[in-house]
């Protein structure tokens, strides 16, 4: 009996310890969204993708940041200066900045951020052995032909980094992922490896990742940050994310209760979340809520302009003036987006962006006897119709396409629509085979020269840069290298007005639409900041507990 009661004891004060468990594991305030495409890598130098961004700006801290309204501000760096000239930036650095807890710090499993570290995480991104995709960020720093000099830890918490040529987007740039600050004897260890055991300062640390099921991240209970009541952030406990890759199981989850957010709409469940004027429907209205934001995203029509390559009837720019104002795009965003977007007909640079007004230009508006006009001019009418062109475009936005169809054939314009995956598409951009093609372009900083470099040139891809069209104008080159170095605010946004200007003339994009980011998050969920970019911060949220 005494053996009985005391094998009784054990299990009823085992049970009562994992209700206990239960409990504390229920206290503890968990933001958890889906990520359908996954996380590849963890590693700020070789961040390609928008998904692995968004995690890594919560493991990681850089010089600056961008805050909801695009206005850069201090991060790691508590102040900075720029000499008169543009050529010297001097970065102040705060002293009480550590990284995230690792054995390869030794006994202390951490240890202060100082300038040292900044220097060695610019250089290894210049590094060509670590081939990141950032190292463009820093191809107008100082340097001779065997070393950078243009880098340097002035003492323990000031940092100094000098230009050969003024760069007015380089504050800008520096809050990319790739500058971020990242620990030598971390990075030295693992290698090639250390996208899947980062370490960096921010907000919560890397607690597990199992591929393609979950991941979580956990609160930096040693993070530098505080709220205006002196608190240290974060206050969440920890963030999960998941990799459902079927989107109609991450809206059944969220309708349940078991995710705080889902980010954007699939064609799938477009209606039983958004009316047809882009609102939030009434039966979600009371457990959910809409935040949206104008997003730097301009969704396009791309057309091959290479003289040496394009044989199609889109070489004529007449014909690409005549598509572009073909196309209804208020018509297109209500019927086919639920409203969600902005006409794209004021250039080729989003409503986002910061200035936009200042460079916006009478863009492609919808007139549909012009395109006729143009059409004409170009040799093209009843009698000679416009035939032989194919539109590009994945499976996504085939009924987007499949209405452009019919809307062009509305002005004698007889196009096919070819549906293949990204990556067929992609290649065959690459290898020039595909001359007319649906395509957008995020922006990852806030400066309008992000989408001028598009048709720089010295930019064509793929070997030297993001210039698909490849479009070719001395004049436009002339204005693109100056606007890159004009300090005065005026004449740099008088430059991009003209850079826009010949890109709708010339017309080797037609714009479509500019896009609005989305993000659907329980009520319960409080402090959720974006910005144009579509930036997710998290060290600032809050889940409120169910009573």
């Amino acid at each position: 009996m005494r053996f009985l009661f005391f094998a009784f004891s054990i299990l009823f004060f085992y049970a009562c310890s994992l209700k206990e468990d239960r409990r504390k594991e229920q206290e503890k305030t968990v933001f958890r969204y889906n990520e359908s495409a996954g996380i590849t890598t963890l590693d700020p130098a070789y961040v390609r993708r928008f998904e692995d961004f968004l995690v890594v700006e919560q493991l990681y801290n850089g010089l600056v940041s961008l805050d909801e309204d695009m206005r850069v501000v201090p991060a790691i760096a508590k102040s900075w200066e720029v000499s008169e000239d543009g050529l010297t930036y001097t970065f102040f650095l705060r002293d009480d900045v550590y990284f995230n807890q690792s054995e390869r710090f030794g006994e202390e499993k951490t240890k202060r951020v100082t300038a040292t570290d900044f220097v060695y995480s610019f250089l290894r991104i210049i590094d060509p052995v670590t081939a990141s995709p950032g190292k463009y960020i820093f191809q107008n720093v100082a340097s001779n032909s065997k070393t950078i000099k243009g880098i340097e830890a002035k003492d323990e918490f000031t940092l100094v980094v000098r230009m050969k040529e003024p760069q007015p987007s380089f504050i800008f740039q520096l809050s990319l992922p790739y500058c971020k600050v990242v620990p030598h004897e971390v990075v030295e260890y693992y290698g090639d490896n250390f996208g899947q055991h980062p370490i960096g300062t921010g907000a919560f640390y890397l607690k597990r990742w199992k591929k393609d099921v979950k991941m979580i991240l956990a609160k930096n209970p040693n993070y530098f940050e505080v709220d205006e009541n002196g608190v240290r952030l974060p206050y969440l406990d920890a963030v999960s994310v998941y990799f459902l890759k079927d989107k109609h199981q991450e809206f059944v989850k969220f309708k349940t209760g078991n995710l705080e957010m889902i980010s954007g709409i699939n064609e799938q469940d477009k209606d039983e979340l958004l009316t047809e004027e882009g609102e939030l429907v009434n039966s979600l209205q009371k457990d959910f809520k809409l935040l949206k934001n104008d997003w730097l995203n301009t969704e396009y029509l791309g057309v091959l302009v290479d003289k040496e390559i394009q044989q199609s009837p889109l070489k004529d720019k007449r014909v690409r003036q005549a598509i572009g104002y073909a196309l209804n795009r208020n018509e297109m965003i209500r019927y086919l987006r639920n409203n969600i977007g902005t006409p794209a007909t004021k250039g080729f640079v989003p409503k986002g962006m910061p200035f936009f007004d200042k460079y916006a230009i009478d863009g492609f508006g919808y007139n549909p006897q012009k395109a006729v006009e143009l059409l004409s001019e170009a040799g093209f009418d009843s009698e000679h119709p416009l035939t032989g062109i194919t539109l590009s475009a994945t499976a996504e936005y085939r009924t987007m396409c499949e209405y452009l169809q019919r809307e062009l054939a509305k002005v004698g314009i007889e196009i096919k629509v070819d549906v293949s995956p990204v990556g067929a598409i992609n290649q065959r951009i690459a290898q020039f085979e595909a001359q007319f093609y649906r395509k957008s372009w995020i922006a990852d900083y806030p400066d309008a020269i992000n989408y001028f470099q598009l048709f720089y040139s010295k930019n064509f891809y793929p070997e030297h840069g993001s210039n698909y069209t490849h479009f070719s104008n001395p004049e436009y080159d002339a204005l693109y290298e100056i606007a890159l170095r004009e300090k005065d605010f005026d004449s740099r946004m008088n430059l991009y007005k003209k850079m826009n200007q010949i890109i709708h003339d010339e017309a080797p994009v037609i714009p479509l639409f500019y896009a609005e980011t989305l993000r659907f998050i329980k009520k319960n969920v409080q402090g959720l900041k974006s910005n144009a970019l579509n930036m997710l911060s998290l060290k600032e949220v809050k889940v409120e507990m169910n009573e």
